[in-house]
C-alpha cells in the first residue's frame, strides 16, 4: 500500500485527497519506485483545475527521485536498487511508492541527493531544453540579450545560471523587489520588477532601443502582448506557460507587422518523448548540477499531507525557487 494524492474531480486545492492505493509489480516497459522526495511544479494546477484536462479519478505530480524497487522486463538501463529521478508522463508522483514507465527514468548520479533530483527534473531539463534547443535563427552566442519571465521561479533560477554560464545577458522579470534580487543573485544581467514598471520599456531601454533575439514566457497571457514589442526583427516567441491564463489567439500579421517575428508553443514531454532524447538532456543537467554551475535552490517544503497548501502558496505566486513534497 502507498499514501497518494488523488482527485476525484476539477477544482482547486480543496479537491486534492490523500489516500490509500494499492501498488503492484511493473508491467514490460515498467519500474517500481520508493520516493524520497516529489516535485511540485505548475503543470500540477492545470491538471488540477482543467485546464489540462485528463481522466477521472486522477494522481498528480510529474516528478519525483527515489529507490528503484522493481523492474519489468525489457528495462536495461535501470536495477533495483538505483538511485533514480524522472520528470515523466503520465501525472503521479504524488506519493510514497508507484509503478510507471522507466523509458524517461534517469539514474541519479551520487553527487546529486534525492531531494535536489526530485526539485530539479522537470524545471532544470525544461530550462535545458529552451536554453539549447529553443533558438532564434542564427541561434543565441555570447552577449546576446534574452528575455525571461518569472526568473525568480523554480525554472527561471535555473535558466539563469544557465544563461550566465553559456554567456547570455539574461533578463529577468519577477513580481517584486525580493525576487529581482534573488534573480540577479542567480546571474541574471538584469532584473525588472513588472508589478512597479514597464518592462517593454526597460527592455528597449537596457538593448538600446534593438530588444531581445529571444523572450521565454511561463505566464502567458499578463505578458504576452508586451514580449512581442521587445523582441528585434526575426526573433523567437518561446511560450512554454500560461500561469496568468492563455495569450488571446492573434493574427500572423502581426508576427509580420513586428519585424518577422516567429512563434512556438513549447512542452517538455516532447522533447523528452525517447528515451535517448531524454538521457542526453538529462547528462547535460547532471552535469551541470554536479560541476557547481548550476544550484538548485529548494525554497518551500511541505509534507505531502499539505499539498494543499503547497498548491495555494504556488498560485498566490508566494514561491520561489523549487518546492517539494516531502515523504
Amino acid at each position: 500500500m502507498s499514501k497518494a494524492i488523488r482527485i476525484e474531480k476539477n477544482g482547486g486545492p480543496e479537491v486534492l485527497q490523500l489516500v490509500d492505493v494499492q501498488v503492484g509489480d511493473p508491467g514490460p516497459g515498467e519500474i517500481r519506485i520508493r520516493h524520497k522526495a516529489v516535485g511540485l511544479n505548475y503543470i500540477d494546477v492545470y491538471q488540477r483545475d482543467g485546464l489540462y484536462p485528463l481522466p477521472m479519478p486522477l494522481q498528480l505530480g510529474m516528478e519525483a527521485a527515489g529507490i528503484v524497487e522493481a523492474v519489468g522486463a525489457g528495462v536495461t538501463h535501470l536495477q533495483v536498487g538505483d538511485r533514480a529521478a524522472y520528470a515523466s508522463q503520465p501525472p503521479g508522483s504524488y506519493c510514497e511508492l508507484r509503478v510507471m514507465p522507466a523509458k524517461c527514468v534517469c539514474k541519479l548520479p551520487d553527487a546529486i541527493g534525492f531531494e535536489t533530483g526530485a526539485a530539479m527534473m522537470l524545471k532544470g531539463l525544461t530550462a535545458q531544453y529552451l536554453l539549447k534547443k529553443t533558438l532564434p535563427v542564427g541561434g543565441l552566442h555570447a552577449g546576446d540579450f534574452v528575455l525571461f519571465h518569472a526568473a525568480a521561479g523554480g525554472v527561471g533560477l535555473i535558466a539563469c545560471q544557465w544563461a550566465k554560464a553559456l554567456g547570455y545577458r539574461l533578463i529577468g522579470t519577477a513580481g517584486s523587489d525580493a525576487k529581482c534580487r534573488l534573480a540577479l543573485e542567480h546571474g541574471a544581467a538584469f532584473a525588472i520588477n513588472y508589478s512597479t514598471g514597464d518592462f517593454e520599456a526597460r527592455v528597449k531601454e537596457i538593448t538600446g532601443g534593438k530588444g531581445v533575439k529571444v523572450v521565454y514566457d511561463s505566464v502567458g497571457k499578463d505578458t504576452f502582448d508586451k514580449s512581442l514589442n521587445c523582441i528585434s526583427p526575426f526573433g523567437l516567441m518561446a511560450c512554454f506557460g500560461n500561469a496568468s491564463g492563455a495569450p488571446a489567439p492573434i493574427s500572423p500579421n502581426v508576427l509580420a507587422a513586428r519585424g518577422c517575428l516567429y512563434l512556438t508553443r513549447q512542452t517538455l514531454f516532447m522533447h523528452i518523448a525517447t528515451r535517448e532524447a531524454t538521457q542526453v538532456m538529462a547528462d547535460d543537467l547532471f552535469a551541470m548540477v554536479a560541476s557547481g554551475n548550476i544550484k538548485i535552490r529548494i525554497d518551500q517544503r511541505y509534507p505531502l499531507e499539505q499539498v494543499q497548501q503547497a498548491h495555494r502558496d504556488l498560485e498566490a505566486r508566494k514561491t520561489t525557487g523549487c518546492t517539494i513534497l516531502t515523504l
